[in-house]
């Protein structure tokens, strides 16, 4: 079912990494668990499944915590938030992480994302990232391969000089990193930006850290350096996140 995008209302505290609308009853935590293990080997183990419905699911080293069925009055604060028709809603949320293995525990808890989509044919909001994916949007990819682009988006909005455009990720605050933005004249081509931005997140993520302010970092694939010359904070999606303002210059 496709739905209807616009605008979300200030979210909850302490959000969830991916929610998941629905109409029906929710899969099992065990037909989950035998989905998960046909699609990526598993094994998918549940540690911990407290009695209202929340468990913790590992895979190796990996943790995520999973709601097939959000409470009534939790469910309700995010439906207000979102924009669909769905009748029933689950979540899945991020376990606590190191740097070394958060990028692995971020596509655990994107992987059963997926699969609670499938299975109830629903639709998953990612939280961070601002976007809605349908069963048919999920990019079907091995457990051992990640790419920044299925976790991290770009955005493009006016700003308040009529003369500039703002560009900025949405979803390396998953990483526990600030975002990254771009404000240029308005006019200027668009994908070169949206590029430079993607491969800018990229280079992040694999850093694992924020780079200070008066830095430089090279990027290779599009032969640019990026300088970090400003941070500050703007809530583009209803909550306050931190950003570092990028510029380039030739490699």
């Amino acid at each position: 079912m496709k739905i209807r995008k616009k605008s979300p209302k200030p979210a909850p505290a302490k959000p969830p990494l991916y929610l998941v609308g629905y109409r029906g009853m929710p899969p099992s935590l065990d037909e989950l668990k035998i989905w998960y293990d046909l699609q990526y080997g598993g094994p998918l183990t549940w540690l911990e499944r407290a009695t209202d419905g929340r468990a913790n699911a590992g895979h190796g080293p990996w943790r995520a915590q999973v709601m097939p069925r959000l409470p009534d009055t939790e469910a309700a604060q995010w439906q207000q938030v979102l924009s669909w028709d769905h009748q029933e809603l689950g979540a899945v949320s991020l376990s606590p992480a190191t740097p070394s293995t958060i990028a692995d525990t971020v596509l655990v808890a994107a992987r059963l994302a997926r699969g609670l989509a499938l299975l109830t044919q629903g639709t998953a909001f990612d939280v961070a990232s601002h976007e809605y994916l349908n069963p048919s949007d999920w990019t079907d990819r091995p457990l051992n391969v990640f790419m920044a682009a299925d976790h991290i988006s770009v955005q493009h909005n006016e700003t308040d000089d009529p003369a500039s455009d703002w560009f900025y990720t949405l979803g390396l605050t998953k990483f526990g990193l600030d975002e990254l933005e771009v404000i240029q004249p308005r006019g200027l081509p668009d994908r070169e930006t949206i590029e430079l931005l993607q491969c800018a997140a990229d280079g992040i993520l694999r850093k694992g850290q924020n780079q200070k302010v008066g830095s430089a970092m090279d990027l290779h694939a599009v032969a640019r350096t990026i300088r970090f010359f400003k941070h500050r904070t703007a809530a583009p999606t209803g909550r306050m996140m931190a950003f570092r303002q990028i510029t380039t210059a030739s490699a």
